[in-house]
């Protein structure tokens, strides 16, 4: 089976020296965040992204919109109206910067679901697929660790009924209530849809907001096995601190080249 890309955050400011790290440590990919706040305001701004991003060649770029706060099933009218504002333009956006991929969440920033309508949600997020899909742009729904996409029952509702793609967090599903409550498992948030799998966050888990990396291969390799089965080709080391970036590439690498531990097509089937 062909190792998939592998893609780092723009966690390093100065795009040249992010490019620079990223090729120096075989990365293929950058996972280009924006905050609500980042989106170019005008022509000029969006010019000078643009620039940026066409410095980055031959890396590939796909997008993540860390949106807080900012939600398309706000219960209030006017926020649910906003919010559709805001990421229809993010979706044009990446769009013009000749991006296929956009990766989204869904209470992201909120303590909890008070003040989410849930018909809404499913009802926006749907809108909103249908149009990255008329601009060419796969809209991909995150997995968080608590909330509606934390729990895998209602993930695969959200995935089927909008037609999103899925960005798979395993640090997120490791550490959600329903997996370590041992309700579900981290392949539930597989087994539904697994063709629609198509980003893959890797590493360890999150705790305190923090993503920490793993402290060796066993922290990964039960989640790895089941996504390198999966047809998605892109993995983003999604860490911003450098030292934990490199420890987590390393044992990702050493995943690959110890390719025995991964699953068998015939395996996989089996487990999803």
């Amino acid at each position: 089976m062909k190792p998939p890309k592998l893609a780092i955050c723009n966690f390093i400011e100065e795009v040249l020296r992010l490019k620079r790290f990223a090729l120096a440590n075989g990365f293929a990919g950058v996972d280009w965040t924006f905050r609500a706040d980042d989106l170019p305001a005008t022509p000029l701004e969006e010019s000078r992204l643009a620039g940026k991003i066409a410095q980055l060649h031959p890396l590939e770029v796909r997008y993540h919109l860390a949106f807080e706060a900012v939600d398309l099933g706000d219960a209030v009218d006017s926020r649910a109206e906003y919010a559709m504002t805001v990421f229809r333009r993010a979706c044009a956006l990446v769009a013009r910067l000749d991006g296929r991929f956009m990766t989204i969440h869904l209470g992201l920033g909120r303590a909890s679901t008070v003040g989410l309508s849930w018909e809404r949600t499913l009802g926006a997020l749907a809108d909103l697929v249908r149009y990255g899909k008329s601009l060419g742009v796969t809209v991909c729904l995150e997995n968080l660790a608590w909330g509606w996409s934390s729990r895998p029952e209602l993930f695969e509702k959200l995935i089927r009924k909008s037609r999103a793609g899925v960005t798979l967090d395993i640090g997120h599903a490791r550490v959600c209530p329903s997996v370590e409550t041992q309700r579900y498992a981290f392949e539930d948030f597989v087994a539904p849809h697994p063709e629609t799998v198509v980003n893959a966050h890797i590493y360890h888990e999150e705790r305190d907001d923090r993503h920490l990396p793993p402290d060796s291969l066993d922290d990964l390799r039960q989640r790895l096995d089941i996504l390198s089965g999966l047809p998605c080709d892109w993995w983003v080391l999604e860490l911003r601190e450098e030292q934990a970036l490199l420890a987590t590439l390393e044992v990702v690498r050493a995943y690959w080249n110890g390719g025995s531990h991964r699953q068998s097509p015939s395996d996989l089937a089996t487990i999803l």
